[in-house]
């Protein structure tokens, strides 16, 4: 096999072809360094090559092969993780330049796992400061690029994950969504991602001290293919006492759902949310993938759902964990903080505890709201984004004619931040390209703890509208 489809192999036949032996993990590791040698400049997916680890990991694990050992999930796969995540002797600086060298003496949960189950980690993937917005940009070096086009963003905050997934710079990578994160760059690179439901990933972090509650966030996979998201979610997954809000529930069977029956199935079609404005070729590519459900035997209808302003359950609270999380730093390391950053630290500062709390209570009425919803409905479905990928350091101020709303951070992705608020499962799959061959991405989003119906729905999309075979400019 010819390197370059070597390197767009799907994850799980590159993990058979290493176990039967017809591909060696430091032959395949050091394909992807090639790549990354040749490619990453143009679009900045990576922060940090741990190529010296990684060429003797994959030594390690070709030896393991040649001796017949038992081999795990990921045995000499390589993959990429991204830098909000902790990794034990290796820097992690979550985007910025106040941790800028920062070495950690823990593995983050999904670290863990991954390493258990045999990956080789390739790097440390790019992310905006904190992981705030849903861009690519901080204060360490040039902004993440978008392989379909480098003067447009990948999305954040995983987007150097989905921008080195999009141009096969790794076989597999991990990310993290806390208003939107995996989905967000999934839809702005024409890949895969998930974000499973609220707990069922550890979000342990590996630092001492104790933790922010974790209303929102959950750690995920990217992937070219559903299947191996489902691999790595697999992998993932799994109760840790270390995590007080982890899922203590036995976890499904994820790589099984990826070929469950979708026929019959009761889907509702959004195409606004009730509230968002929406680009005109968006809502175009994204109604006729809605439509390709019923081919598959769905029942698909479009209801009356309107979120009365999800921001206000939302918002408050994502502003005040900035704070509590980095407010130390504003003054003592100002001039080392992104705009945005200050701009969510200091606004979480001015939250006063009868709003914290008033969003609380809006959250509890999205999810009363959102319970009915899914009494009715198996899965919900709506573009993942308003607009295709947005220039590199701009925030929309318009969409479809509109002023952006709520909050010019967020107004791109207004269906995203409402779910990570409920804590249900929910993908993003790749529906079509805009007329000027920008990814755009179909949302679906399951029941809490529906991570097997929204895989299933996903795989049988794929299977009807295939998208591996698309390749950005910059691959």
């Amino acid at each position: 096999m010819a390197d370059n489809e070597l390197a767009f192999t799907p994850a799980t036949d590159l993990l058979r072809l290493i176990a039967t032996k017809q591909v060696s993990p430091v032959e395949l590791t050091e394909l992807y360094f090639d790549r990354i040698d040749r490619l990453d400049a143009r679009l900045n997916s990576y922060l940090l090559l741990t190529r010296d680890e990684a060429l003797s990991a994959a030594r390690a694990a070709e030896g393991a092969v040649m001796h017949g050992e038992e081999l795990g999930a990921l045995h000499g796969l390589p993959i990429s993780i991204k830098d909000t995540q902790m990794t034990r002797g290796v820097r992690t600086t979550v985007g910025s330049l106040v941790f800028e060298d920062r070495i950690p003496d823990r593995d983050a949960a999904v670290v863990e796992r991954v390493r258990e189950a045999g990956a080789i980690m390739l790097g440390k993937t790019n992310s905006p400061e904190f992981g705030l917005v849903g861009t690519c940009e901080n204060l360490l070096g040039d902004h993440g690029r978008n392989p379909w086009n480098t003067d447009r963003t990948p999305g954040g905050s995983s987007g150097g994950a989905a921008a080195a997934m999009a141009a096969c710079l790794c076989p597999l990578a991990t990310g993290g969504d806390g208003g939107g994160s995996i989905r967000i760059p999934a839809s702005f690179c024409g890949i895969y991602g998930i974000k499973p439901t609220q707990g069922r990933v550890s979000s342990y972090t590996g630092l001492e001290g104790p933790g922010m509650p974790n209303f929102f966030g959950q750690q995920g996979p990217l992937s070219r293919t559903v299947r191996d998201s489902a691999l790595l979610l697999q992998v993932m997954a799994g109760y840790d006492s270390r995590d007080p809000g982890s899922l203590r529930e036995p976890t499904p069977d994820f790589l099984a759902a990826v070929d469950g029956d979708v026929s019959g199935l009761r889907i509702a079609w959004s195409p606004d949310y009730g509230f968002a404005a929406v680009d005109p070729e968006v809502l175009e590519v994204t109604s006729r993938a809605a439509r390709v459900f019923e081919e598959l035997g769905c029942h698909v209808e479009e209801p009356d759902l309107v979120m009365d302003s999800p921001y206000d359950a939302y918002g408050p609270i994502y502003e005040v964990a900035a704070y509590a999380s980095y407010g130390q730093y504003l003054e003592s390391h100002g001039d080392r903080l992104t705009y945005f950053a200050k701009d969510f630290i200091e606004a979480g500062s001015k939250v006063t505890g009868a709003a914290y709390a008033r969003a609380l209570g809006l959250i509890d009425s999205l999810k009363v709201q959102m319970t009915a919803l899914f009494q009715r409905y198996d899965l919900l479905l709506s573009p993942t984004l308003a607009l295709p990928a947005i220039p590199v350091g701009e925030f929309p101020e318009q969409i479809a004619g509109r002023p952006a709303y709520p909050h010019r951070y967020f107004s791109f992705h207004p269906f995203t931040y409402p779910i990570n608020a409920i804590g249900h499962a929910a993908a993003s799959v790749p529906a079509g390209f805009s007329s000027d061959g920008l990814p755009i991405g179909l949302h679906i989003v399951g029941r809490k703890g529906g991570e097997e119906t929204v895989l299933a729905a996903s795989a049988a999309f794929e299977r009807a509208r295939p998208w591996i075979q698309h390749r950005p400019p910059v691959s």
